[in-house]
């Protein structure tokens, strides 16, 4: 008689805890507003730059960070290494953009934590890169993800609106129906099991096209 062998999980997880009670109707109808400063400080960790005029002059404002991508494509294609620090920083701002994100998809009523994890768990696996990477496949990963952008274009599309549907439902109920909750989390975690196979560079295990665990 043979045994089952269990299914091994995916190495880069995602969850968010449903929320125990009602949720905020006042942060949830004004929540673009509200988010406006969160969404500030995540705009200066991720990089880029502003420009603006005035007085006859022009000033720009730039700031450093983001997701580094290119700097660990290139230490594991010559040197077959993944600095740790840099995949903490990496799983770090991920984290923090989750975060955020769940917030702004009314999924938790807690303003997004710069540090704690909350009710949005992210968990991703450090790889042993000689072990599990191989050093070639950074540079066309990106490219073969191809098929899950088609995707989650369609489902981003159909996330939008299953937000508008919880937007109203929480304002008349309080509550965010667990289904479209189940579906806006599913298609937060197939984007986030992409991010990691294809930009993070944490797995070569390529993503399911799934919206569950």
């Amino acid at each position: 008689m043979s045994v089952p062998v269990p299914a091994v999980e995916y190495p880069v997880r995602f969850r968010v805890d449903p929320p125990e009670g009602p949720l905020n109707r006042v942060t949830t109808a004004f929540r673009i507003l509200v988010a406006i400063p969160i969404l500030i400080i995540l705009g200066l960790v991720s990089g880029g730059s502003q420009t603006w005029s005035g007085s006859g002059r022009s000033q720009t404002l730039a700031a450093a960070g983001g997701l580094l991508f290119l700097a660990p494509l290139l230490m594991i294609l010559f040197r077959q290494k993944y600095p740790r620090w840099w995949f903490d920083w990496n799983v770090a701002w991920w984290r923090f953009t989750n975060r955020v994100a769940a917030y702004l998809l009314l999924l938790r009523d807690e303003y997004p934590s710069t540090d704690n994890d909350q009710a949005v768990h992210l968990d991703v696996e450090y790889p042993d890169v000689p072990r599990d990477l191989n050093r070639w496949l950074p540079l066309v990963k990106w490219l073969l993800a191809v098929p899950h952008y088609i995707v989650l274009f369609f489902l981003y599309i159909a996330a939008f609106f299953v937000v508008i549907v919880a937007w109203f439902a929480i304002l008349f109920t309080g509550r965010y129906p667990q289904s479209l909750f189940d579906f806006v989390v599913g298609v937060m975690r197939w984007h986030n099991r992409v991010t990691g196979y294809a930009f993070v560079l944490a797995t070569d295990r390529y993503p399911p096209f799934s919206l569950d665990a």
